[in-house]
């Protein structure tokens, strides 16, 4: 489905991978289980002075020790103004996280989100307070399947050259 856009695909340890889909006004939070095979939506946190405070006890809450975040990108896979901004906000959260930062292509999640939602018979009120971090999940998913097929090939990653599962 997606691929890496930057940074290595870490080796797994103890602790799990916080995902966020960084958006306008809501950020989606989702979170894998410690062995790294399962991403469960979490919750959103909305945009504004309490999003870096929020995501800081989310991180510590669920020990975090790896950062993803959805990266926008235009079908034909190059990176706009939206984009930008993502890194713009992603990098400096991770630096203050102390958390290693990778980003995944998140083309498509939302609507990928919001129709699973519908399909499991979620009313419309109830799919807008779940999309944002059911969006994030996809995000999380997609990158832990990636990085466990990349190890089991002993792949190298596709930007940075690093042997899968090194940091």
């Amino acid at each position: 489905m997606s691929e890496a856009i930057a940074g290595p695909i870490h080796r797994p340890r103890a602790g799990r991978v916080l995902a966020l889909d960084v958006g306008g006004k809501r950020i989606g939070v989702a979170v894998s289980d410690e062995s790294r095979a399962i991403a469960t939506p979490l919750r959103y946190v909305v945009r504004g002075q309490r999003d870096r405070a929020d995501l800081r006890l989310l991180a510590t809450k669920w020990n975090a020790e790896l950062l993803v975040v959805g990266l926008p990108t235009g079908m034909s896979g190059r990176e706009g103004p939206q984009a930008a901004e993502v890194r713009a906000f992603a990098e400096p959260l991770a630096a203050a996280l102390g958390l290693p930062l990778d980003y995944w292509d998140e083309r498509l999640t939302t609507t990928i989100a919001e129709r699973m939602l519908i399909e499991s018979g979620v009313r419309r009120a109830a799919r807008r307070e779940r999309v944002d971090a059911v969006a994030a999940s996809i995000i999380l998913q997609d990158y832990l399947d990636a990085a466990r097929i990349r190890r089991r090939r002993g792949e190298r990653h596709p930007e940075t050259g690093a042997a899968s599962g090194t940091t």
